[in-house]
């Protein structure tokens, strides 16, 4: 009996979230929500955080774990779903060379992040949750991470909230530099350069759409393999958290391999192999941004803004240090390497 009726409770919870995942949708479904691009997933951790700081206290206890149940297990799930939305093939689209400028912002961007973190004095996992999050696919990589971390959920709300700031900006600014001749990139270079450097899918949609068909479609596919990165990214995180436990506890530290990443994989190689047809993928793709959704939804709702005082103004800091490198580091090799 004992069991049925946590379960119930547990289903309350759920429920709740998919109530509020519903309204992220129906919200981003207005004019100017969908003009910046804003996915429902960054809608949903504005609306859950809403809740957090106003009638959070009013919900039952017991429908807590429903919400925890939301964040971490539907999250992996979400994750591993993930993978419909590429295909191997869309490397040999772009070229080696696109390959290598990704591999290249990627590393540097993790690596220079965690450093920068140091300098500042800044909590390490939310200087690795912003570096990994404007490295590779904003929102959704920050959340693959924060599944491997296991951290704290205003720590992730922190930031996804600087990745939306700043992938928000490029959207805008990119298409400008471009259509006033002020960057001198051919389109391929510019699709190159849009994909690599801009934080969010929907944002590089977004600035590749007002651009053209040649730099959106480009953009797309070389954003996409800065996806694929996450898993690899994932893998080393794990090993990077057991040597920091067995640091601590004499040894006895656990690889926190992240299995869902592999089973991300694995989908985009189900994926690649073409056998599932259009309409049934684009139902899985938009059940699986429901499902991420509802995770950040839920993240959203353990999250107070006392947490956001707690953070400062250090993890905007180093986001805008991060932005300069994506723009200027970005540029330069957008210029002289994609375009060899």
């Amino acid at each position: 009996m004992k069991l049925s009726e946590n379960r119930g409770n547990m289903l309350h919870g759920v429920l709740l979230v998919a109530l509020f995942s519903c309204a992220a949708f129906y919200i981003g479904g207005f004019a100017f929500f969908q003009r910046l691009s804003l996915s429902p997933m960054v809608i949903g951790i504005v609306l859950g955080m809403l809740y957090a700081n106003s009638l959070r206290n009013r919900l039952p206890e017991t429908w807590v774990p429903g919400i925890v149940f939301s964040s971490k297990k539907l999250l992996r799930l979400g994750i591993i779903l993930y993978g419909f939305r590429l295909t191997f093939t869309d490397i040999a689209h772009v070229g080696l060379a696109a390959v290598a400028v990704d591999a290249v912002v990627v590393t540097v961007t993790i690596v220079g992040g965690v450093l920068l973190g140091r300098l500042l004095k800044m909590d390490k996992e939310v200087a690795l949750l912003t570096s990994v999050g404007s490295a590779i696919c904003g929102a959704a990589a920050v959340l693959g991470a924060e599944a491997t971390l296991r951290t704290k959920p205003y720590k992730t709300a922190v930031a996804v909230s600087t990745v939306v700031l700043f992938g928000t900006l490029s959207m805008f600014l990119y298409p400008l530099l471009y259509r006033n001749g002020i960057v001198g990139l051919t389109p391929e270079q510019m699709g190159v350069y849009t994909g690599s450097t801009l934080h969010e899918v929907a944002h590089v949609v977004g600035a590749g759409n007002a651009m053209g068909t040649e730099i959106a479609g480009s953009s797309v596919i070389v954003k996409m393999i800065r996806v694929m990165m996450l898993v690899p990214v994932l893998l080393v995180l794990g090993f990077w958290m057991a040597r920091g436990k067995s640091r601590g506890a004499e040894g006895k530290g656990k690889v926190a391999v992240p299995w869902f990443a592999f089973g991300f994989l694995a989908v985009i190689a189900f994926n690649s192999l073409d056998l599932l047809p259009v309409a049934l993928v684009e139902g899985i793709n938009s059940f699986d941004t429901f499902l991420l959704t509802m995770a950040m939804t839920a993240l959203g709702m353990e999250t107070g803004i006392e947490k956001f005082k707690q953070a400062g103004a250090k993890p905007f800091l180093l986001a805008s240090l991060l932005y300069v490198w994506l723009l200027g580091g970005g540029y330069l090799m957008a210029r002289y390497w994609a375009g060899c």
